[in-house]
Order: C-alpha cells, then sequence, then structure tokens
C-alpha cells in the first residue's frame, strides 16, 4: 500500500466578488502518494494551479484541511508556512522567479544557507553537486540574464531541490520553454521521480502528462476523473499518447 505523503479533505477556495462568492475549489477529498508524479489536468480556468496552491500552503484555503506530517497545513501561521516551504516542500513555476543579480550558483545554494540544516561547506557542495546534475556547472558564475530560457528552468529546479524536498510543486514548469528544453526538463522531473522523489504536477501540456505515474482531472474545481499508469518508457510513449488522450477525452477536455 502505498504511503500518503499530503492529505486534502473538503478542500475550497472561493473569493468574494460583486457582492458574491466565486467558487475556485469545492470540497475536494485528495491523497498525494509518496514516490508517485501526479499530473494535474484540465481546462483553462478550471482551478489546476489554485489547487496547487492551497495544498502546498502557497494560498490560504477557504475551508477543509490539508493534512501533511499530522498537522493542518491550512491552520499554520505564515512563519510556520515559510518554515515548511522552506525544509519540507520544493516549488518550480513556469516563470522561474530566479533572482535576477545573483548568480546561477547563488541562486541554488541561498535557500540552502536560510534553511539552516546543512553548514555552508554542505549547502555549497550540494549546489555544486545539483548544478553538474542539471550540466550547468561551466556556467554557474553567470547571471540568470546571460543564459537560455532552459538553463534558468534547470537552475530553478537544483533550487527546488537544495533542501531535499520530501514533495515537489510544479506549476506548468514547461510553459514558457521550446520542444527542446520542455523534453530536456521532463527528463529530469521524470528521472528523479524514478529515484523516490515525490511530485506533484500541474500542466496542460500532453507531453509533460505523458511522464505522470498518476493523472487527476480537475473540472469546476473538483476532481472528477483519475488514471494510474505505469512507470514511464520512452519505447511505449506512442501507445502511452493514446491512452492518455482516450481518457483526456473521456473527460471532456
Amino acid at each position: 500500500m502505498k504511503k500518503t505523503v499530503l492529505e486534502a479533505r473538503a478542500l475550497s477556495k472561493s473569493f468574494a466578488h460583486n457582492g458574491g462568492q466565486v467558487h475556485i475549489i469545492t470540497g475536494v477529498d485528495l491523497d498525494i502518494y509518496e514516490g508517485d508524479l501526479t499530473v494535474i489536468m484540465g481546462a483553462s480556468g478550471s482551478g489546476k494551479s489554485t489547487m496547487l496552491y492551497a495544498l502546498s500552503g502557497m494560498d490560504k484555503a477557504t475551508a477543509g484541511r490539508v493534512m501533511y506530517g499530522g498537522q493542518d497545513i491550512v491552520s499554520m501561521n505564515e512563519a510556520q508556512l515559510a518554515s515548511l516551504r522552506h525544509s519540507d516542500f520544493g516549488f518550480i513555476f513556469q516563470q522561474m522567479h530566479l533572482v535576477s543579480n545573483l548568480s546561477l550558483f547563488e541562486n541554488v545554494a541561498v535557500p540552502g544557507y536560510l534553511n539552516k540544516k546543512k553548514t555552508a561547506n554542505e549547502v555549497r557542495e550540494r549546489a555544486d553537486a545539483l548544478l553538474a546534475r542539471m550540466g550547468l556547472d561551466h556556467i554557474k558564475t553567470h547571471l540568470p540574464s546571460q543564459v537560455s530560457g532552459g538553463e534558468q528552468q534547470r537552475c530553478a529546479i537544483a533550487r527546488a531541490l537544495i533542501n531535499e524536498p520530501r514533495l515537489l510543486f510544479a506549476d506548468e514548469p514547461t510553459g514558457a520553454l521550446n520542444r527542446r528544453n520542455t523534453l530536456e526538463v521532463l527528463d529530469l522531473l521524470t528521472e528523479l521521480n524514478r529515484e523516490g522523489q515525490s511530485i506533484l504536477m500541474v500542466t496542460h501540456d500532453i507531453r509533460a502528462a505523458l511522464r505522470a505515474s498518476r493523472l487527476l482531472y480537475l473540472s469546476d474545481g473538483k476532481v472528477i476523473g483519475e488514471l494510474t499508469l505505469p512507470p514511464y518508457s520512452p519505447a511505449e510513449e506512442k501507445s502511452r499518447e493514446t491512452q492518455v488522450n482516450a481518457w483526456l477525452n473521456s473527460m471532456e477536455w
């Protein structure tokens, strides 16, 4: 039986608008399992990113619970949430949000220094190892403006991994990349997942969806479908694409 790493119960998110309430997520029950590459899909405006932010504590849910490590993320204060995000969660976004006046190495290392769970030497060693793994060690002193979009995203992945997160959240991580860079990033995420990294990704990209071990479909703020897949294999990509497309069509994607 798979171990649950994150558990949502009756999760809801709404906001006031023109004297009424707009409901983005409505009463979602969801378990995220350790070791899975879970992908959430859905039409534009279905609440995918809102769901990701509510599950990670980046945004406060209106109602319900999100349990992690025996604690309810929804009830945490900002200091507790900041500590959780530094120590246990990693984040990758469509826009990389690298600090423009810091080198790639510094962008990766700074969250490690802030976490204070490793010595400065240990942080530097891990940052160097991650940048080497991402194929960026030869340009680690460059500023973000001096490298390509794909290199920036690989740097952002390294930054997300610096504190050895238990769960990695990815919001449209290939949305701003060309085909070649998209495949490079997806190969990295797939490899990390094979090594045991738990990943929760939101995407509209079928190429990203094909890497999932578990697909969830969101419609009008509710999870209406789920598809479990075997580990990704490039040799079986065509048949996998056929299966995923058929499932998405059944969801009226």
